[in-house]
Parts: C-alpha cells; structure tokens; sequence
C-alpha cells in the first residue's frame, strides 16, 4: 500500500517535469515573436518563474526590459498589473489604501480596504529606482511574505506571486539605489546588454512594419504553482550544496577564509539567500535542461545573476573600476570545485 502511493506520488512528479519542459519550450517559441536575442536574460526569468523567485532586471533604456514582461505576463494565464515608479509614488499607491464609505440609508461611516496594483499575480514594477526608497521598501513585505498590512489588517496575495522589476543604471541621473535589504529580495539581478548588430537589424526590420503577433497564453496559473512545487523536489548532493554554500561564504569580507581580493574590495558579502537562490535556480535549470539532479555547472552558471547585487564593493574597488561581477568571476576561478566530478 506504502509503495503504491510513493509510486503514484512519483509518477505525478515526472508528470509535472514534463509539463515543465513543453511549458518552458512553449514560452520560449512565444517569446521569440516578440523578443529577438536575450535568450540568457529570457532563461533567467523562467528560472525565478519555475521557482517563485523575483527578479530584477538591470539595463539602460530602449533593451526592451518592459516589452519582456508585458510579454511573458500576456503568455501566462496570469492577473497582470503594471505600476510605473516616479518620484512622486506613495506607498498608498502601490499596496492600496483604506477611504471611508457612508451608507446613504443610515449615515453610518465604515473603513473600506481598496486594493493597489501589488494584488495580482505577476507585477511589474518599472523603472523601480526612479523613487525614493520610503515607496521601494513598500514591496518588501509583499515580496517576502506574499501580503500586505494595511491599517492594521493583513490581506494575503494571489498565488503565484512575481514583482519583476526593471531598473536603469544607478550612474543615471534622477535614480535612488535600491536598499541593501531589498535588493537582497530579488533572486536575480539580470543584466540585460546591447543586441549583436544582426539581432538589432532584425528588431529595426519587424518593429517598423504593421506586424502584430498573436500571442498564445500556454501556461496556467495552478501549473506554475505545480511547477515549483516539483522544483523543490529535485535530488541535491551534499558536494554540491557545500560547493554553493562555499561559493557564498568566499564572498565575506569578514570571513577568515575569504580571499585576499575580497577583503580589500568587498564591505558586504552576500547571506543566507544567495546559497539559496543558487540552489533552487540550480534545480530548475537542472530540469529545464533535461536532468534530475543539480550539478556543479548548474550553480556556476547562476552565480552572477543570483550574486551581483548581493555583494556590495567599496571605495577601493570603486577606484580601481572593480565591479560585483568582477569579484564573482574571480570567485568562480579560485573557489575549488567538488572532486566527484559532480
């Protein structure tokens, strides 16, 4: 009976494995009528999907960062809302507000909850840096705990529950840098990049003609929450958690085993959520990859996106032009990798 049951159990897992393959497979072949290039960028985003993760998505004006998301949130079945960060936002405008009703019959004044745009599924929170960080920290417990507190009530959000949010560079001018612990809620911080030359002649030839693409929604709600659920049960060695976990660590300043480079440069390491991170998104590339197991390649891969804006560099660094990223590659290169080949 015992056995039935964990078979029946397992066969429903591979179901949804599957499921996860064509699912991903369909939201590429989607994507790509829309989207030319940033195949990288488009992986990422699927990753944190597949894993309930959110993301934040870096890169100067005109790389189609908003387009993406519209896009991705018009192929999922999803309730979709889009809030457009400017100086002037208030918390109130993102996460709702309480106004007064008065019932015409008795005249009696009752407190009546409207909800913001946060309350939907995927929210797109564009051009997060242009306000100031009272109205960013407005996401952190939606994005941590899926619900908002409001007048001293607490309302729960819609699962599945994604903020993806855009960013220009912080050297622009009229931006706020996002706080440390916010940042630190965002599972991918994903640098989008200029087109190569004949991926922009493409994009030039296709957005100045009449083409409208007839976008197919082909992934359901209850199925990314199936998804995620069969992510977590992806098998994990112990060589590669500790591979992860030491990939992280390396990344204190204050850690007695931290390199040299990292001492001088860093001020603040990445925490606890950067091992995790890398392993969830291991295991969801792991199966979007066609395995049933994370290798060490999988956290390797994930390193800088899950790690850049975790680890905050100083004046040092600053003036010798070293970036996050930079520090992450070097990681990459001395942090030694498990001997089993894994």
């Amino acid at each position: 009976m015992q056995e039935n049951m964990v078979s029946s159990e397992q066969q429903e897992d591979l179901v949804y494995v599957e499921k996860l393959r064509d699912g991903s497979r369909k939201i590429y072949d989607e994507l790509r009528k829309v989207i030319i290039g940033q195949d990288r960028v488009i992986n990422q985003v699927l990753l944190a999907l597949f894993t309930g993760g959110h993301c934040l998505i870096t890169g100067v004006p005109g790389l189609a960062k908003t387009l993406l998301i519209r896009t991705i949130a018009q192929i999922l079945d999803l309730k979709f809302k889009r809030i457009q960060f400017t100086p002037d936002l208030m918390p109130s405008d993102i996460v709702g507000t309480d106004v007064i009703e008065e019932d015409r019959t008795t005249g009696r004044r009752t407190l009546h909850f409207v909800k913001g745009p946060v309350f939907a599924n995927i929210v797109l929170a564009d051009e997060i840096n242009r306000t100031p960080p009272k109205t960013q920290s407005a996401l952190l417990e939606a994005m941590q705990e899926h619900s908002v507190t409001a007048g001293g009530n607490t309302y729960s959000l819609d699962e599945p529950f994604f903020v993806l949010a855009t960013q220009n560079p912080i050297e622009l001018e009229g931006t706020y840098p996002l706080p440390e612990a916010q940042l630190d809620r965002f599972m991918f911080n994903i640098v989008v990049d200029y087109l190569k030359e004949e991926d922009e002649v493409k994009v030039v030839t296709s957005t100045t003609t009449n083409y409208q693409p007839d976008l197919q929604r082909v992934v359901t709600g209850q199925e990314v929450i199936e998804f995620q659920k069969v992510v977590r049960k992806v098998p994990l060695s112990e060589q590669v958690a500790q591979y992860a976990v030491r990939l992280v660590t390396a990344s204190r300043p204050n850690n007695k085993d931290a390199p040299d480079f990292v001492k001088n440069w860093v001020s603040w390491g990445a925490g606890l959520r950067a091992s995790q991170n890398l392993i969830l998104g291991g295991k969801a590339r792991a199966i979007m990859e066609g395995r049933y197991n994370v290798s060490v390649n999988d956290i390797k891969q994930l390193a800088l996106p899950v790690l850049r804006h975790r680890i905050l560099t100083n004046f040092y660094a600053e003036s010798e032009k070293v970036t996050s990223d930079d520090v992450v590659r070097r990681l990459l290169e001395i942090v030694p990798e498990p001997k089993s080949g894994m």
